[in-house]
């Protein structure tokens, strides 16, 4: 069978680099939360810590959906990226709604805080946090792993920035509060991105057809070609990020070259519509006629 790669694949030595720099940030966020009691620092701990779960899955992943496929896989493993980013998501939805009832719990009664240590902490973590978007800025548009990862640094980031706002607030007004309300904005950033990282993984699974293809257009290129006169049973869906899959029932004129209209309509795709796996069932008219006979047979 044919050695088939991910999207993610190409990107796999940055994430691991993203992947040692999260487990720094968890370590010392982790650390410093507890000895400045400070809720949201332990808030984005947690939240770095479903990102290390996450990358570390994600790349998992990856080295899975590198396996070659084979005959009882033909696609190998690579909707365990999608799974993947599945988990993830629903990892972030976890960890959000715990910081915001712990939030609340502690706007009721405020705790003592070092806020010296928790922007000291804080500032390392948007320092580490700012490297890690950086190598991840061009992957992410390649890969719903890679997108899901970017996405959680990217609310590491507005976490650091969030905790740094709130050790300021302590320092100058003495106002714990400012604590807690951090941590709700942390758990309010993680929402909507996840939402819309779990509902792409979704489409994915449910296999939708892929964004940014039309299939009335792709219908209107099909027709086009030389010696085609009709089209049925067409469908497109996604096996993995960058791997979009298109398959047709093409009717041919009597005259037609099918050998021709193949080359014509694979380079068509691939050219216009980005799809490099396509399929199609070459059909005469008397073919189709015979299907539709068979279909009212059944009925």
């Amino acid at each position: 069978m044919p050695h088939v790669h991910s999207a993610a694949a190409g990107h796999r030595k940055r994430l691991i680099a993203v992947f040692g720099l999260t487990l720094s940030i968890f370590a010392f966020e982790l650390v410093g939360g507890l000895l400045s009691n400070s809720l949201a620092l332990l808030a984005d701990a947690g939240h770095v810590f479903t990102d290390v779960f996450g990358i570390g899955f994600a790349l998992t992943a990856i080295w899975l959906a590198g396996r070659p496929a084979t005959s009882e896989r033909t696609f190998g493993y690579l909707r365990l990226e999608i799974l993947a980013a599945v988990g993830n998501a629903l990892l972030l939805f976890g960890v959000s709604a715990f910081v915001l009832y712990e939030a609340w719990r502690r706007l009721a009664e405020p705790p003592e805080v070092a806020s010296g240590l928790m922007l000291a902490v804080a500032v390392l973590g948007l320092a580490a946090n700012g490297v890690s978007l950086y190598l991840l800025r061009d992957a992410q548009g390649h890969s719903l792993n890679m997108r899901g990862a970017y996405l959680e640094v990217m609310g590491d980031l507005l976490g650091s920035v969030a905790v740094i706002v709130a050790a300021i607030v302590i320092a100058v007004t003495g106002w714990t509060q400012a604590d807690a309300l951090a941590s709700v904005a942390i758990g309010l950033l993680i929402i909507p991105r996840t939402w819309a990282l779990l509902r792409e993984a979704l489409d994915v699974l449910l296999e939708a057809t892929p964004k940014g293809i039309d299939l009335d257009v792709v219908r209107e290129h099909i027709l086009e070609a030389p010696g085609v006169v009709g089209v049925h049973d067409l469908h497109a869906w996604t096996i993995t990020s960058g791997m979009n899959v298109v398959s047709a029932h093409v009717v041919l004129a009597e005259d037609a070259k099918s050998g021709d209209i193949l080359d014509h309509l694979g380079m068509c795709l691939s050219d216009d519509f980005d799809v490099r796996h396509s399929t199609f069932q070459l059909e005469t008219p008397e073919h189709v006629q015979w299907e539709a006979r068979a279909e009212q047979a059944q009925l």
